[in-house]
């Protein structure tokens, strides 16, 4: 005799069963969609090490690991401002929850969305270059890291005087396709004036304009300034290597360059900067609008020498700046 009450209950369980198997499905469906970064490195991924890792380092201790609680999406413009603009609009057709970028990058991604949020881990002047509105109340889409510090260039200047007391005549290294370049070269020419130091502007747009700008000084330089952007980020050790061969001793905005055969920089620690980026990103993707948020200044200076350069270089250090010297590369 069939026993119609086992039977019920038997549908029932397998009933049950079947349901069960869809509530994951359920349960995911109603879970928020993991945040994107859009990353939008404005030369290569190799040059920005250790800054990124940095950068994601923090994000992991805000929560946000990639992969498993945020996404991040990579984009390297290899140093050609060329492709600022295709890289910034490819991340906003992305539909990314908010972009990080640099110096160059920032206009580029300001031109191509007024409604994702932008972070600036560096830029030289986000002010008198129009990315804020203040420093205080940003206002718009963008906010981030300031490197611009009262009198950075001078200071710069003076720690070139301490290791050549008798300079007169600075080469300045300048990407005249960068406003932050070209800013900062404005900044180099103010303080060389009171200290009666005559300037030769080198302008490059392309990595093919570096050797024969070198050529075209013609030994008539005590010194090179390089300043900052990521055409000259990215051919670093280029650089270094024609500056040296020609003797000029060279002065620098950041450790990166030191570590490629550079005399000496003087700057912002960068990767702390960028670890304070990942800040940022964490408060907007916690609901913070971006114009809301302050532009930091840098807090942390350090000033690195490459021993090894300046003996190549036949220059003696003076203990006095060695003892300040937060990296001394033997």
């Amino acid at each position: 005799m069939h026993d119609w009450g086992t039977e019920m209950k038997r549908r029932a369980f397998i009933g049950l069963l079947g349901g069960a198997a869809t509530w994951p499905l359920v349960a995911r469906a109603l879970e928020p969609a993991m945040p994107t970064i859009g990353f939008f490195g404005t030369t290569a991924a190799a040059t920005w090490t250790p800054w990124t890792p940095a950068f994601v380092q923090r994000l992991r201790e805000l929560g946000w690991i990639e992969g498993r609680t945020a996404a991040i999406e990579w984009r390297w413009a290899e140093g050609r401002s060329e492709r600022f603009a295709e890289i910034a609009a490819e991340l906003v057709r992305l539909k990314v929850d908010v972009i990080v970028t640099s110096g160059g990058g920032v206009p580029a991604a300001r031109q191509a969305t007024s409604i994702i949020p932008i972070v600036f881990a560096l830029a030289a002047d986000p002010l008198g270059g129009g990315l804020v509105a203040s420093l205080s109340r940003p206002g718009g889409n963008v906010t981030g890291l300031s490197q611009q510090a009262a009198d950075v260039a001078g200071k710069r200047l003076e720690i070139l005087r301490e290791i050549l007391p008798r300079f007169r005549r600075l080469a300045v290294l300048t990407d005249v396709g960068i406003a932050q370049s070209v800013i900062e070269t404005d900044e180099v020419l103010a303080a060389a004036r009171p200290l009666g130091v005559e300037v030769a502007k080198l302008e490059i747009r392309h990595a093919e304009d570096i050797a024969p700008a070198f050529g075209a000084l013609e030994g008539g330089a005590d010194a090179l300034y390089v300043c900052t952007g990521p055409l000259v980020n990215s051919n670093r050790t280029l650089i270094n290597t024609l500056a040296n061969g020609a003797r000029l001793p060279t002065i620098h905005g950041s450790r990166p360059y030191v570590e490629a055969g550079g005399l000496v920089s003087y700057g912002p620690d960068i990767t702390d900067m960028f670890r304070r980026a990942a800040e940022y990103v964490d408060k907007i993707l916690r609901g913070a609008k971006p114009g809301d948020l302050p532009v930091e200044q840098p807090s942390k200076f350090e000033l690195v020498i490459n021993l090894k350069t300046a003996r190549a270089l036949g220059l003696d250090i003076p203990a006095t700046l060695l003892g300040l010297a937060d990296v001394v590369i033997e």
